[in-house]
């Protein structure tokens, strides 16, 4: 499983292409996805809840904390 392996992956919203690969990696069950530096605003709290609850989604928050967290 994809899942298992020591990876972790940061989508940037940078361009609108963006959106089409984290559809991409969701439709793919890939889970502990980070984005950021902000959500995107179709993201409404429900979206967002759904999303973390079930890809284990995360949101960006500083370079010390989301590489504490990633690193361990």
């Amino acid at each position: 499983d994809v899942n298992d392996l020591p990876l972790t992956l940061v989508l940037s919203w940078y361009e609108q292409k963006a959106v089409c690969i984290l559809l991409t990696l969701l439709a793919l069950g890939i889970r502990n996805i980070y984005i950021g530096p902000s959500l995107p605003k179709f993201f409404s709290s429900n979206v967002l809840n759904i999303l973390v609850e079930k890809f284990q989604l995360h949101p960006i928050t500083t370079p010390e904390a989301d590489l504490k967290a990633i690193l361990g």
